[in-house]
Order: structure tokens, then sequence, then C-alpha cells
């Protein structure tokens, strides 16, 4: 249709396109549905009956992604660039709606645009604060805390002032104070991080139940035994020295591992949850994990993708109980390199529910007898185990992968809820060693979907964009560092030398933190492009299937493929499949992600603001025009405004430095600083500090 149109400069009736289209009565419907999508993401535009492609009228079809009180942004909808909208240029648009821009001259970088016409509202839910006032009950919206949305009479829903809410627009106006709204859910006191949550949550539509339907069919599989008829044309590894290792809290368990060591190498097996068995394509429970597409996990929480009878049930790994997996069995040589593999439908029976600081403590050495005992079945393979992930590590260090370091919060919440301690999450050899492994049945995956031409699911991570490396280079020369390898052509092992040299420099942490912002975000797609930063041809995610529903999709592919179903059969069958799934899934994640990051932002906050007043050290990460942001050696990242500074006559360089042009004063991403920690607004998950003492960076 979009083709069609383009012949045509000026509006075109609708019958007249129908008819050079060769719409018939049977086809009538598609064309009506086609058309109505094509208009409501505003790449065409009908008027009285008559049809013109957008751009023809120099239009531009996007969608609002942020608003920020006096501005905000719009995005293309073909992604590929970001608008810079003037809070008078909105006519009310929202976050998540549909819209028409109409460019204006920039008076800045960034392209500039304003809104012509909202075609249609977004779904998204609308969060905010509850505002009582001398004039009225209003709502602070989260998306646009600068201008308070009027209530409707009676539209409160028994939500006091300060409480975190849901809200639903009933008046949209033609600018963001005409608006009014009613509540539809009270989430609680904006004060705790609990509640401050649960809205986040709401916002990004992370449901945190399930439909009924979907729990019915979760129970009825949960309660469902093995039977000889699903062992029949199973491996049974029921006699194999198997077992899991997790965080100690983990209860969705859905990999296992086993290593034996032979005279010229390793058999190295990765036995998944047979979720797919459980999970069956179409149905209400893979209808719902398929929209879900990820587990969502923050501070003490989790929101599952499946129900907790599949999730912490009949489909996790637990020790000493049957359970239906899909191997990846594996030769390695004797230098860990990987020579064949094949993948099986499995019976096994995990002999110990591993914990990685237990683990941890046996190859340092320092276990006591007791969790020595409890490892008896497998001690004999730890050895084994050991040697081979060191191998797979050295392997991946030859081949120039970048050693980055994304430290993660671990959040430690009290019996009443609050957070009451954050601390970096240790990260020590185990978890490295089944990072290894998993890396192995990842990549095992997708070169067999490669190798065959099957319609696949890959994890794919691209080169960085050259905006990215531009920046990135000018940053490393600010910072002194040579800066020459990042070009246009920059491969994986010119980012992995830069960091090496930098490990033994102060600078260190900045400069993971800048190459971490300029590699580009992984994703899943049907075409297999490789990823950049693992340096490697081939790669999928099939360990996790609980958790994520790329895996259960591949995992649906690969037991058909093992089964013997026809290559045409299965192009058929996933190809559109695959294709969906990429898109649907990478959306998820970034969803997820979101939600995981300002949710724990919340909990942050809420710490924090216990300790109001105390000093603390910290490192400048990073730097923007309105000031510096420090973190703390716990994770927590605050900002000092530039407002706040010493007095002063600052100017910022736009990348990494504030200067004092009177007394040559200087705050530059890196330096280590004092702060006072001067305010916390849980709700909206920032954190204030102050300089403290002489304000001068720590030598």
């Amino acid at each position: 249709m979009q083709k069609k149109l383009e012949a045509y400069k000026d509006f075109v009736p609708k019958q007249v396109l129908a008819k050079k289209l060769g719409v018939t009565s049977a086809t009538q419907k598609q064309y009506d549905q086609a058309l109505i999508a094509l208009v409501n993401k505003g790449v065409v535009v009908e008027k009285k009956g008559r049809l013109i492609l957008s751009r023809r009228l120099g239009l531009i079809p996007a969608t609002i992604v942020k608003l920020a009180g006096r501005f905000g942004f719009a995005r293309e909808l073909d992604g590929t660039t970001e608008f810079f909208v003037p809070g008078r240029a909105f006519k009310g648009a929202m976050v998540g709606d549909s819209v028409l821009l109409k460019r204006l001259p920039p008076r800045g970088e960034s392209p500039e645009a304003e809104v012509v016409k909202v075609i249609a509202q977004g779904n998204r839910t609308l969060t905010g604060t509850l505002l009582v006032t001398d004039e009225g009950k209003f709502v602070k919206l989260d998306d646009m805390p600068n201008i308070p949305i009027r209530l409707v009479k009676g539209g409160v829903l028994g939500a006091a002032d300060g409480d975190k809410v849901g809200v639903e627009l009933v008046v949209r106006g033609e600018s963001h104070q005409a608006h009014k709204a009613k509540v539809i859910e009270v989430f609680g006191s904006s004060d705790t991080a609990q509640a401050c949550a649960l809205s986040v949550l709401s916002a990004n539509g992370i449901a945190t139940e399930f439909p009924g339907d979907v729990l019915d069919q979760a129970r009825a599989a949960g309660r469902k035994e093995i039977t000889e008829k699903d062992l029949s044309y199973r491996l049974d590894l029921r006699g194999e020295p198997i077992f899991t290792i997790d965080g100690a809290d983990t209860k969705d368990i859905d990999d296992a591992v086993s290593v034996i060591k032979y005279a010229d190498g390793y058999k190295l097996g990765v036995h998944i949850a047979d979720v797919s068995h459980y999970v069956k394509e179409g149905t209400p429970l893979d209808n719902e994990a398929f929209a879900r597409g990820t587990s969502v996990y923050y501070a003490n929480s989790v929101i599952p993708m499946l129900p907790k009878e599949l999730s912490n049930g009949i489909c996790s790994l637990n020790p000493q109980e049957d359970r239906l997996a899909f191997s990846c069995l594996m030769e390695l040589d004797a230098s860990g390199v990987m020579q064949r593999y094949e993948f099986k439908k499995t019976v096994i029976r995990s002999r110990v529910k591993g914990v990685y600081s237990e683990l941890n403590r046996i190859y340092d050495d320092t276990v006591d007898e007791t969790i020595k005992q409890k490892y008896a079945e497998v001690l004999q393979e730890l050895p084994a185990m050991k040697e081979l992930a060191e191998l797979r590590m050295k392997l991946r260090k030859q081949r120039g992968t970048p050693d980055l370091d994304s430290p993660e919060s671990k959040i430690i919440i009290g019996e009443d809820g609050t957070a009451i301690d954050i601390k970096p999450r240790e990260r020590g050899f185990t978890e490295g060693l089944i990072e290894e492994f998993m890396l192995c049945a990842n990549e095992a995956a997708a070169t067999l979907a490669k190798t065959n031409y099957i319609p696949f699911v890959y994890r794919i991570h691209e080169k960085p964009t050259p905006e990215k490396l531009e920046a990135l280079a000018e940053t490393l020369r600010l910072l002194g560092l040579n800066a020459s390898a990042i070009t246009s052509s920059v491969s994986p092992k010119d980012m992995a030398d830069i960091l090496e040299k930098a490990k033994s420099s102060p600078l260190y942490r900045i400069v993971n933190n800048q190459v971490l912002r300029a590699m580009a975000k992984a994703r899943y797609s049907d075409n297999p492009v490789g990823h950049f930063g693992l340096v490697l041809e081939n790669y999928s995610h099939f360990t996790s299937p609980i958790r994520r529903y790329p895996d259960l999709a591949i995992h649906r592919i690969l037991s058909a493929y093992i089964a013997g179903v026809e290559k045409e059969k299965l192009d058929k069958r996933f190809s559109g499949f695959a294709k969906a799934v990429g898109v649907s899934s990478s959306e998820s994640e970034l969803r997820a992600m979101t939600a995981e990051r300002d949710c724990e932002d919340c909990y942050k906050a809420e710490y924090m603001r216990k300790h109001i007043g105390e000093v603390y050290e910290g490192v400048i990460s990073s730097a923007a025009q309105h000031g510096v942001y420090v973190e703390l050696e716990n994770t927590v990242e605050g900002l000092i405004h530039v407002d706040r500074f010493p007095p002063g006559n600052y100017e910022f360089d736009g990348r990494m430095q504030f200067t004092d042009t009177v007394s040559g004063r200087r705050f530059r991403i890196g330096d280590r600083v004092k702060v006072v920690v001067s305010g916390a607004d849980v709700a909206a998950g920032n954190i204030d500090f102050d300089f403290a003492e002489t304000a001068q960076p720590i030598e």
C-alpha cells in the first residue's frame, strides 16, 4: 500500500487506491485494517476519504518518548532520529502517544520539531503522586512532574495526599495544563520504595498477577507427573553427577551442569529445564509468556515470566527430583576448544543445589567440612570443572573479548520491607565458571541453527555506531589516553587493549564506564550477524527458558529439528515466529531493564534518605550541563547540581568537566571527592549530594 501511495504527490481517493491494489470484496476487510493501522501510526494521512503519505506533507510519524516539564523528545517511527520538542509545541501529547511532527529550525545540536497532531493515544499507564492543595486535588505525573494534572470531582479512589497512584486521562486538552484525570489505582505512600516500585511496574505495563486461565493451566501442568511415555524418547542421565549452581535465594532453577575429564579433553553437559514440554505453542500460558518476554528482578522481588507453579515447581531443577531437561552435550579438546556437540531430550536428577558462595569457598580452600559434605556426590567433578572453565576464560581473552565490568547492586531489605543496606554484588570464580559453560551451550545452539539454515532467534550485538565511537575517542583523549585505535574499523580487541592498559590506573572505572556506554545494545534477531562484545560469529540464548522467552522459543524450534521435522515445514512453522520473537523480546527486555533500574533507584533513595547529612567518598562518574554525578563505593549514585558548586563562574566542556574561570578549580570525571548526602526523593528515585569540606578532589 505504501509503495502504491509513493506514486501520488497529492491526496488520492481511497477507492482509487483500492482499485490500484486490486482489492476485492474478499480482501476488502484486510485492506481496511491495513489502512487503519497505517493511519494510526501516522504513515498515512486521511482527509475526507482521501489519502496521502504523511511525508508528502512534510510530516514525520513519531512516538513521544520523554517529557521533562518544559521540553521533551519524540522518536521517529523507524527509530532513526530523536527530536527535541519544546514544551509549547506538544499540543498536549503524552509519553507513548503516536504523533505527526513538523521540523523546526534547530537551536542546538539536536533536530527540533513540533507536534502537529496526536494520532493515537498511548496505552501506557500514567503514574504519579497525589497532591492536595487549597486549589484542589492534582496528580504530579512521574513523566511530567512540573505540570500537575487536575483530578475530576470524585476521581480520587480513596487515595491520600502523597500517595503513589495510577491515573487515567478522562479529558484531553490542546495543552498539558488542560488535561484532567481520575485515579484508577492506589499503590501506597510515595515515601516507600515498595509502593513506588509497584507504580514503576504499572507504568511499564508489567503485570504482577497472572490471568485466571493462565494460572489454571500452570497449576494443571505443575500437577503432572513424569510418565513412561515422557521418558520413552529421552536419554536417561539420572545416574550422572549433574548439579545446579545459583544464588542462595534462587527458586527458578533452569540450568544444571556436568563435566567429565578424559585424557584428551572434556565432556561438558549443560542441562536446561525442558520448559517447552509444559508450555505448548499458542496456549494462554504461551501467549502470556510471549507478552511478558522476561522475568523482572529488583531488590528482593521477582515478577516471573511463568507462574511459580512452573518456574519454582515442575520446571525448576530442584535437587533429588526427576526433571525433564533439554541437554547440550559437548566434547572439548585438552585446550578447551569445542570439537563436537549434540542436543538431546533427557531426564536428569540434580545431586545438590549448589550455591555460588559455597563453591567459591571450596575453590579457595576456605570451606568447612559441613559444606564439603553437602557436595560429597559431586566433589570429584569440581577440579575438572575448574580446569575447563579456566581454559575457556583463556580462550575468551585470546580472541580479544573486552573484559567489561558491569557492577550490580545488592539491596538488602529488612523485615519492614524497606532498604536497610546496599552493597556491590560480589562475583567470584564460580559465577565466571557457570557463565563460560552457558556461553558454550548458547554458541552451540546458534551454530547448529545457522549451519542447518533453520529459522532461529539469535542474540546479536552490533559494532558501536560512528557517533558513539567518536564520543568515546574524544573522552579518552581528554583523559590523556591514546585513542588512535577508536576508529570506524575498531575491533573488540582494540577495546580490550584500552581497558587492559587502564586497569592499573585510577581512571579504570571511568574508562570502563565510557566503553560500556559506547557499546551497542545487544538484542534478539532472526538474522545471525554475530556478537561483537563476545567476539562470536554465532550466539543465542538457550539456557534460561524459565525466565526468557527467546530461550523458550528456540527450545521449541530445536525440539522440532531434533525430532526430524523437515526443513520446509520448519521454515513454514517458525520463520514468522522467530522474527516476531526477536522484535517483541528485544522490546520486553528493554522494558524490564528500565523497570528494574527505576525500582532499584527508589530503594537506593529510600536507603540514603536515612543517611542525610552523612559524608561519603566517591568518584565523579559522569557530567552534564546541570551538574556532576558521583558514584559511591556501595554503587549509589547522586547528583551535585551546578547551583550547589562552591562560588565561582563554571563552564562545562560539554563532555566531562566543569572549570571555574576565576579560580581554575576543576571538577572532572574520574576525580575522587567527598560528598555529603543532602536529599533523597524516593518517588523519583533521585539522590542529591553536596561537596563536603573544601570541595577539592582527593589526590
